[in-house]
């Protein structure tokens, strides 16, 4: 059976501290069929020489002003041709070298393929694993509690795929993964971490802006009732987090 390509998109901008190790993170996979599309949004940082580095193993470069980083995914999608997309943006990581051919060889044409994401610090350390654990059965409804799996740990058929919806600009992410779930008919889960995610800052107006995305898109999706419930569960769970983290700390 012919191996699918994997359309790998990295979206940056001003990230001349992160990209290189981003990018090799893509460039040493043992996996052969992957098709590299690097999105950067008119760096002056010295990012671009950094990507300009590695150009001839590149499917496709661009380097332009955007309008914010979903119109930048945007214009990574317009440009794939691969089997299936996922995005690596600038900072994370694909877990190993061997990440892509690990998560093809769990299942034959599966529409999805997930797995967990190890979070970690400025200084590459481990944190640990994300707050919200990968589901073992992920559909459209498993984003009700919060996000379950990290865009970096997703791998989309290019088919179901749709543009992100550019009236949101934290948040886009959950809505295009919930749009992608529906119409999946095999979902399957790869076993152990296949992505690292480099934990970043984010003013509390961004933070309220994201909450406030997240809920107009799960209300959308799940109904305003249960939407209303399931963040009452929500706070819950996360109040129990923290107080469970501040005891160990203690």
């Amino acid at each position: 059976m012919k191996q699918p390509v994997l359309s790998v998109i990295t979206i940056v901008y001003n990230n001349v501290r992160d990209i290189e190790r981003t990018m090799l993170s893509v460039l040493n996979q043992t996996y052969p069929d992957i098709e590299y599309i690097v999105i950067d949004g008119a760096s002056n940082d010295g990012t671009l020489d950094v990507v300009k580095k590695y150009e001839d193993k590149l499917a496709k470069l661009i380097s332009e002003k955007d309008k914010g980083i979903y119109d930048a995914m945007n214009k990574g999608l317009v440009l794939a041709t691969g089997d299936y997309i996922i995005f690596m943006n600038s900072g994370d990581e694909f877990y190993d070298t061997n990440t892509v051919a690990k998560v093809f060889a769990a299942s034959p044409d599966a529409d999805i393929y997930y797995g967990e994401t190890e979070m970690v610090s400025d200084e590459r350390q481990s944190l640990g694993r994300r707050r919200h654990k990968a589901p073992e059965k992920f559909n459209w409804r498993s984003f009700k509690y919060g996000m379950s799996v990290s865009h970096q740990a997703i791998y989309i058929k290019r088919s179901l795929v749709e543009p992100y919806d550019p009236k949101y600009q934290l948040s886009a992410d959950i809505d295009w993964i919930i749009k992608a779930a529906k119409n999946a008919k095999k979902i399957v889960k790869v076993e152990g971490y296949v992505a690292k995610y480099l934990v970043g800052g984010m003013s509390k107006a961004k933070h309220r802006q994201s909450l406030l995305e997240r809920f107009d898109i799960m209300k959308r999706h799940y109904g305003l009732v249960p939407t209303l419930f399931n963040h009452g569960v929500i706070a819950f769970n996360l109040a129990w987090y923290w107080l469970l983290n501040r005891r160990t700390n203690d």
